[in-house]
């Protein structure tokens, strides 16, 4: 989803959590690296870890949004102002929303980016990271004809433990969140604040989300349906996404499930899906490509007969027969073409 590889590191700071009884360290300096190898690394520790999450969200706050405390800050770092002292606001807000949580000490880095791709446009954004740890690795220098080896410790392949990148895209910004934890309070909604933003994002994936629920879940209570017919639904379902640019519902519905009965079913399904998982999916929307490539892989096209055999199925129902023999066991029967 987030493309960085023409995206520039402005400038970026770091300062050093202590967690529980040890004080925290405020840099009183930021970086800038302008070199080509430079800005490969820090796009690499900073925007790589975004690159295949489809999964958006923007800023909330119960009063509003002028309340919410990274909001502000980051919009401030974004028209200009000192990176120093918001970097060092964001850190203390962080100390400040975590105290009463035993959380781990570890270095947070505050970073403001221009170039930022999402789809075919390019933004601005601010970035924050925290990182718990640090990986040990061996630095090799020679010095008066000799070779000299030392062990320290530093980032190079890890991925943050908590991330928010904030990109400014029209309207509202777009937050991309990291929790190693799934969803940590202090991190989710005391430091960030945030909810699922109602976009053709999120609306893929929702969609795709409540399909594979209705077909796999709720279809089977409402008809007799074999296994195989279910793995065709969810075929279907997916072959939809890939070959439309824009969602339909109606249009959805009749091209995957055709039968008025099951067409129904899914429309109530829908609504209480919705209402369970307090979300909003509209009837119509762009689709989102990257969402369907990361969603689709949920979609199991794998029929599963006792521990002896799977059976993958792509497409094509119709060469598939299922029946029971005089002796009571069950069959399925395949046609094909060739093998390879």
């Amino acid at each position: 989803m987030v493309i960085g590889k023409e995206a520039l590191v402005e400038e970026f700071v770091l300062h050093r959590l202590g967690g529980e009884h040890k004080d925290n360290i405020f840099s009183d300096f930021t970086v800038t690296l302008k070199g080509d190898e430079e800005q490969e690394f820090l796009r690499k520790l900073f925007l790589k870890p975004f690159a295949n999450m489809a999964f958006t969200s923007e800023f909330t706050h119960a009063v509003g949004l002028e309340y919410n405390v990274l909001h502000g800050l980051c919009a401030q770092i974004r028209s200009g102002e000192d990176l120093l002292a918001r970097s060092e606001a964001i850190a203390k807000h962080l100390v400040h929303v975590s105290k009463h949580h035993n959380i781990n000490g570890g270095d947070l880095y505050v970073a403001k980016f221009s170039g930022v791709q999402l789809g075919n446009a390019v933004y601005e954004a601010v970035g924050i990271y925290k990182f718990d740890e640090k990986e040990v690795f061996i630095e090799s220098k020679q010095a008066g004809g000799l070779i000299e080896l030392s062990m320290k410790r530093g980032l190079g392949n890890l991925k943050p433990n908590k991330a928010v990148l904030v990109v400014y895209t029209v309207d509202t910004p777009t937050l991309f969140v990291i929790d190693d934890n799934t969803s940590t309070e202090f991190w989710q909604k005391d430091f960030i604040d945030h909810r699922p933003k109602k976009d053709n994002v999120n609306s893929t994936s929702s969609v795709l989300d409540l399909t594979k629920s209705f077909i796999t879940e709720q279809l089977p209570q409402d008809y007799q349906i074999a296994k195989a017919d279910q793995i065709d639904l969810l075929n279907r379902s997916v072959q939809y996404f890939k070959s439309h640019s824009e969602f339909d519902k109606q249009e959805f519905a009749q091209e995957v499930f055709q039968e008025e009965g099951a067409i129904r079913s899914f429309n109530d399904y829908s609504e209480r899906f919705q209402e369970s998982r307090d979300v909003e999916i509209g009837d119509n929307f762009e689709i989102s490509s990257h969402a369907v490539k990361r969603q689709a892989r949920i979609f199991k096209s794998v029929l599963k007969l006792d521990k002896n055999f799977h059976i993958y199925i792509h497409g094509d129902r119709d060469r598939i027969e299922q029946g029971v023999d005089e002796k009571g066991r069950k069959f399925y029967k395949i046609y094909y073409d060739q093998e390879s």
